[in-house]
């Protein structure tokens, strides 16, 4: 019993290896693995080039791209971010904050790695664009990550075609040269030429229609004698 289980177990294991084997040898599965290797190393360079492309048309932006965000009005307590400080606050402003929250709770006499630490805190409940620190918890609509959006499908759509037509050209101008040289070997080999032989033409669906009427008029002679 023992060796007939050993037996299917390994019959079991080369069938799905064999399996395994000829999934991976296929054409599909290799043209995926370098599609996605391809696709992941081309959305790094239009990444790059859209961030070149933001940073010179938002040169003028303060903050750049990432500035341009709409903080919606508070709509509870809590999107009104921490108490003396607020919802937003430009980034020059971070280090006053600091102290002057360290000096509310704990007096005037607050050592630097107390202002430090309570920097500290205040990072992790607020989120930089651009030059103005919000509040995670407040409703901030995000126009430069749609402009990016935008932009990088534009790219992205501009560049495909690109490729697209030059690989659809360079495959006309294979199929062209092709259909030259074998034109050219028939003229030296006619004999060789395959005979074409010509598709039946099927009759109109008037023709048809005239056919039937001539042979109705054919059956209905003999009765007009009569």
């Amino acid at each position: 019993m023992e060796k007939e289980k050993t037996k299917k177990m390994k019959r079991s294991f080369k069938e799905v290896w064999t399996e395994f084997k000829q999934f991976i040898n296929r054409g599909n599965a290799l043209n995926l693995a370098v599609g996605v290797v391809i696709g992941g190393a081309f959305t790094a360079i239009v990444t790059a080039l859209t961030n070149v492309l933001m940073a010179i048309c938002t040169w003028g932006v303060p903050g750049g791209l990432n500035g341009l965000i709409t903080v919606l009005p508070a709509a509870n307590g809590l999107q009104k971010g921490m108490d003396g400080i607020g919802q937003t606050f430009a980034s020059s402003n971070l280090q006053s904050l600091a102290q002057s929250y360290a000096e509310s709770l704990y007096g005037a006499d607050v050592s630097d790695t107390l202002v430090q630490s309570l920097k500290t805190e205040i990072l992790s409940k607020y989120t930089l664009y651009g030059s103005v620190y919000v509040s995670n918890s407040a409703a901030v609509i995000n126009w430069g990550a749609i402009i990016n959006a935008v932009i990088s499908f534009l790219i992205i759509a501009v560049v495909l075609f690109i490729i697209v037509k030059v690989v659809t050209s360079i495959m006309n101008k294979q199929k062209e040269y092709k259909a030259k040289l074998k034109e050219e070997y028939y003229q030296k080999h006619p004999e060789e030429r395959p005979v074409v032989v010509p598709a039946e033409v099927k009759p109109t669906e008037l023709e048809v229609l005239l056919q039937i009427k001539e042979l109705l008029a054919k059956q209905q002679k003999p009765t007009d004698t009569k």
